[in-house]
């Protein structure tokens, strides 16, 4: 029994930070990655997101899950390895871990250490029995899966939260090649996907009375500041959300208040007023975009739940063959 999970660090997590903030902001367009928003404070900040009323993401995927969850335990079966890439609070797995019979055990992957080793320590906690081995890592790179003390009948990857629309066409085509690699022969992926809907649902979802998008967003400024040693002034940029129904995708920018310079690493970026930096798309799929999508990169579609709008979908991808 695992009292205290342990973390695997397979490389520094900040090795390539500098490298992408630099390269986004000399692109033509500029922007930042948004795996870059979750340091401890902007992973607390994501939480009470998921909180909000107006973000129905979160709420509406745990709704699907709660309905559904014996039905899904019972199409992934027993001795399952769950690898859950970006696994943030580690909220959903658990009513997926009610749901199934004796998992072989759970691989949290996550780019904030303190997050995950917060987040494992307190499911551990709850779930005493379970094999649980944290791996610390950008999972849009190669990572490690370890191994765990029962030999897995498969890998089942648990991607929940619709991450996948974070990323362009090709790149998400790119991250799911490499799920598929990490899932193996008679595995799987357990996906949540945002889908195609009224923008005027879309767009609060990530533009919030309250302003913690706004503070999610403009927090990775303060990250650069702090880590790379850049001289952002926050106040001089505002957060923006914008739905793009050409490219179907809600885009986050952070836009420019005024014509400025800004310093990174001895690197000299001028910004025009009102130019954005773009920090993150949020793609929306219908159901058949994805099953085509899926099909391009290995997988198959085998079951599909949804809640009773069709705002969102969890989809149970195999392996093809």
């Amino acid at each position: 029994m695992n009292a205290t999970p342990s973390s695997v660090t397979p490389q520094p997590v900040d090795a390539t930070f500098l490298e992408d903030v630099l390269a986004g902001l000399s692109a033509p367009e500029k922007h930042l990655h948004p795996k870059y928003f979750y340091d401890a404070l902007g992973s607390q900040l994501f939480d009470r997101i998921c909180e909000l009323p107006e973000y129905y993401l979160t709420r509406t995927e745990l709704a699907i899950m709660a309905q559904h969850g014996k039905d899904m335990g019972r199409a992934l079966g027993s001795n399952v390895l769950l690898v859950e890439p970006g696994s943030g609070s580690s909220v959903k797995i658990r009513l997926l871990l009610d749901a199934m019979e004796k998992p072989a055990g759970y691989v949290p992957v996550e780019i904030c250490q303190e997050h995950l080793e917060a987040s494992a320590s307190a499911l551990q906690r709850d779930y005493p029995g379970l094999d649980i081995r944290p791996v610390c890592a950008d999972f849009t790179r190669p990572f490690p899966v370890p191994r765990v003390r029962t030999i897995p009948r498969c890998n089942l990857v648990y991607f929940p939260g619709s991450t996948l629309g974070n990323f362009a066409p090709p790149q998400a085509e790119e991250l799911l090649a490499n799920l598929h690699r990490v899932a193996g022969p008679g595995g799987g992926l357990l996906l949540g996907v945002d889908l195609r809907k009224d923008p005027g649902v879309l767009k609060p979802a990530y533009d919030d009375a309250q302003g913690v998008t706004a503070a999610f967003n403009l927090n990775l400024l303060t990250r650069i500041n702090r880590e790379l040693g850049a001289d952002f002034s926050t106040d001089d940029f505002c957060h923006q959300a914008v739905w793009n129904d050409t490219e179907s995708r809600v885009e986050m920018h952070l836009v420019s208040r005024c014509r400025q310079q800004v310093r990174v690493a001895g690197r000299v970026f001028r910004l025009e007023k009102d130019e954005p930096i773009v920090t993150e798309y949020s793609y929306k799929y219908s159901r058949r975009g994805l099953a085509d999508f899926a099909e391009r990169t290995g997988f198959t579609v085998e079951r599909c739940w949804t809640d009773p709008k069709e705002w969102f979908s969890v989809q149970l991808l195999r392996v093809a063959g």
